[in-house]
């Protein structure tokens, strides 16, 4: 139980750093190309628009997290 324990805490940490480190990571959609293939031929990625990067999951819950503390923590206006 304690080494799984420590194993799940280790892959969270490693995921962390990693989005920290590098935020954006290749589009799944177009496998990091930019195009996808259809019928008519190739055409840019609807979801990375032809970046090929999305942003990953992890540092989008940590941006929403600190949109929330920073408004959150926000000087309100004051009354006189």
């Amino acid at each position: 139980m304690g080494l799984a324990s420590l194993l799940l805490l280790l892959t969270i940490a490693s995921y962390a750093a990693l989005c920290a480190a590098r935020p954006f990571g290749p589009c799944r959609k177009c496998r990091g190309t930019g195009q996808t293939d259809t019928r008519k031929g190739a055409e840019t990625c609807r979801r990375c628009h032809g970046t090929r990067y999305r942003i990953r999951v992890g540092r989008r819950i940590h941006n929403h997290a600190e949109r929330i503390h920073t408004a959150g923590s926000r000087p309100g206006p004051t009354r006189d």
